[in-house]
């Protein structure tokens, strides 16, 4: 995976020099939890934990039709057990860079897809009103996969969704099998678009 990551940087790089380069920056909700065989805790099964995720991107036009675009983001991510009306809620938020190839076609839809590494920049368990720092027992690198669409308006404001699909196990010094993924809706807004 880290081959594939490096090998999709290297590739941005080698076309700055001759592709049209936009910035812009993002926000919206992530609707994530964790998966796998070891994610249940006795009979409760993850549920989607709601947090933020946003920040900027960069996007690199390789022809009319595709793009690269490399992010930079912050996102809010864990999951939620609920039993008899009291939650515990694993909060893991990490800093994720995902390197994406977008179709971009001409009416304004696009679909893209690519890796993403993240850093774990605070793990907590959050339960009747405490909260406890977990981050040792976490990984401090997760990798995942994305997969999303959206549409892009001429003005720069953009609106799309994407799936994170978990690839490496988050628990540390261990064999659970647990991962995070899930699901993000989020409003762009690319500067500069529309001058050719």
């Amino acid at each position: 995976m880290k081959k594939i990551f490096f090998l999709s940087v290297f590739t941005a790089a080698a076309f700055i020099g001759q592709a049209q380069i936009k910035f812009g920056i993002k926000a919206g909700a992530n609707f994530s939890k964790f998966s796998g065989e070891d994610a249940k805790i006795e009979d409760l099964s993850p549920k989607f934990r709601t947090g933020f995720a946003g920040g900027g991107f960069v996007n690199i036009g390789l022809n009319e039709m595709f793009s690269l675009q490399p992010e930079l983001l912050y996102s809010m991510e864990g999951t939620t057990y609920k039993e008899s009306g009291e939650k515990a809620t694993y909060k893991t938020d990490y800093i994720n860079v995902p390197v994406l190839v977008q179709y971009n076609n001409p009416s304004g839809f696009y679909a893209e897809t690519g890796p993403q590494i993240g850093y774990l920049v605070s793990a907590k368990i959050a339960y009747d009103g405490n909260s406890v720092d977990i981050k040792d027992s976490f990984k401090k690198i997760n990798f995942s996969w994305g997969l999303g669409a959206g549409y892009k308006l001429s003005n720069g404001l953009g609106i799309g969704a994407r799936y994170n699909l978990g690839i490496t196990k988050i628990a540390d010094n261990t064999d659970a099998n647990i991962k995070v993924g899930g699901f993000h809706v989020g409003l762009s807004y690319t500067f500069g678009a529309g001058k050719e």
